[in-house]
């Protein structure tokens, strides 16, 4: 019989969010979650609306997020997780009065706006019995699961090299406030450290973490605000020294005309090389030293992995991705989530980003401004 539905709650994400609509989206997939309240918006009539429009209960519909912890602890059905879609200032405050409220999270990324308030969170979270989630959804995509497992088990030989871009280009030219997405990634004060590097050097950042297993030590950085009068950064350069040895490149923007959503990542090792794109994640290509290249595509029969053939639904040729990633993290949170509920834990866990993955982001983060402040300087972490 299967485990009930995951009740679940939400902060931000009303009308006109598209990262709100993309949880959603991503909790259904497995059909291991119900949206069942949320306090969607700062601004009551569009709280209201969009409670409407998703068929929650007008009395459980909140005004703040306050007041639906308080409420919704305070039901028998209440919420067993949030999910907070809020721009990055608002990821702290909420995430803190949850896990004081015994709920677990499920927080978009970056985890908070500053390293002090990671910092803070992480021991929050540690002080709590809440399960704690980051959601970074490249992460959930099968064949970059696979990637993992191949330099896990020495396909790659001793990892040498980890070079890792992500170039956009739909912040190219000054955009007006009525751009609600633009807006608040280009205003510091809602945006936190770091402009691009924050939205989605992030993004970034963890893949190379994720895939290669490597541990960044230090890094040499160099951030730019090409448009004039924007106050964050919209491209950045970064020189990374790992701690076994190895060295790395990130390179991410917002600036790159022709570029759509251009995350790709190769890995090098002393044996073979590894590349993956996610605009075409249904392909790993791999490469052994002296031979040629190998393509491998998503298919059950062509992966020798549990993990990644969970984020596998349909039959190999149709298309699956960004989606469908985002709904393989949503459904292994549900598990772990429906084991907590019987008192387990499960293997699972280690492949979900956590309060670590978020705190060494900002760590990243705040070493790459601190180099780039100081004329290029390497910089530790």
């Amino acid at each position: 019989m299967a485990a009930p539905r995951i009740r679940l709650g939400m902060v931000g994400g009303g009308r006109g969010a598209f990262i709100g609509a993309v949880h959603r989206i991503a909790s259904r997939i497995d059909d291991k979650y119900e949206l069942v309240a949320g306090a969607l918006s700062s601004n009551p009539e569009n709280a209201k609306a969009s409670a409407e429009d998703l068929l929650i209960a007008p009395e459980r519909s909140y005004a703040s997020y306050e007041e639906m912890f308080k409420a919704e602890a305070a039901r028998e059905d209440g919420i067993e997780a949030v999910a907070i879609v809020t721009p990055n200032h608002m990821h702290f405050p909420v995430a803190k009065a949850a896990l004081e409220a015994g709920i677990n999270v499920i927080c978009d990324k970056p985890v908070t706006r500053t390293l002090e308030e990671a910092l803070e969170l992480e021991q929050l979270v540690k002080k709590s019995d809440s399960f704690f989630a980051l959601t970074h959804n490249y992460s959930g995509y099968p064949l970059v699961r696979y990637a993992r497992e191949m330099v896990e088990r020495g396909d790659l030989g001793n990892i040498r090299l980890v070079q890792v871009e992500y170039p956009q280009e739909w912040l190219t030219e000054a955009q007006g406030d009525d751009n609600k997405q633009a807006s608040w990634r280009t205003d510091p004060a809602r945006s936190g450290a770091g402009g691009c590097l924050g939205d989605i050097g992030t993004h970034a950042f963890q893949l190379a973490r994720f895939i290669s297993g490597q541990k960044v030590s230090s890094v040499c950085a160099d951030l730019t605000a090409f448009v004039p009068g924007r106050q964050v950064d919209d491209n950045v350069h970064v020189m990374m020294r790992f701690e076994n040895g190895a060295k790395g490149l990130l390179w991410t923007s917002q600036v790159a005309p022709g570029c759509e959503n251009g995350l790709r990542i190769r890995i090098y090792g002393d044996k073979a090389g590894l590349e993956w794109a996610q605009e075409t994640p249904n392909e790993l290509w791999l490469t052994p030293l002296f031979a040629h290249h190998q393509r491998i595509t998503r298919r059950n029969d062509n992966i020798d992995s549990d993990i990644a053939a969970r984020g596998i639904r349909i039959p190999q040729g149709h298309p699956e991705g960004y989606l469908e990633g985002f709904a393989t993290v949503y459904s292994d949170i549900a598990e772990v989530l429906q084991a907590k509920r019987d008192g387990k834990k499960i293997d699972i866990e280690s492949w979900i980003p956590g309060i670590e993955t978020g705190v060494e982001g900002l760590k990243f983060i705040s070493a790459v401004i601190a180099s780039s402040e100081a004329d290029s300087r390497w910089t530790a972490l």
